[in-house]
């Protein structure tokens, strides 16, 4: 019961999340752009903290396949972090 209580909590307000009006474009960048931002996300990272105009996530763009790109390219669901034990 004491784990319950704060996955509920967490779920009621991660209901509270929307999409910002105007970020989403059909035309703007989709799933192959994602992906290659996902593979560049850690070196963009660094240089985002010296150059304001270099961003790491691309807004706006198509929705559901950019993220799905991204999520892909920066460590695919942790299939980049797994290792194999000999």
């Amino acid at each position: 019961m004491k784990r319950l209580i704060p996955i509920l909590a967490l779920l009621a307000l991660a209901s509270c999340a929307h999409q910002v009006g105007g970020t989403v474009h059909p035309g703007a960048p989709g799933f192959l752009f994602g992906l290659a931002q996902g593979f560049i996300a850690p070196v963009a990272f660094v240089v985002s903290l010296f150059d304001h105009d270099i961003a790491v996530y691309a807004v706006p763009n198509n929705g559901a396949f950019y993220n799905f790109g991204f999520v892909l390219g920066i460590g695919g669901f942790g299939l980049g972090a797994h290792q194999s034990r000999r």
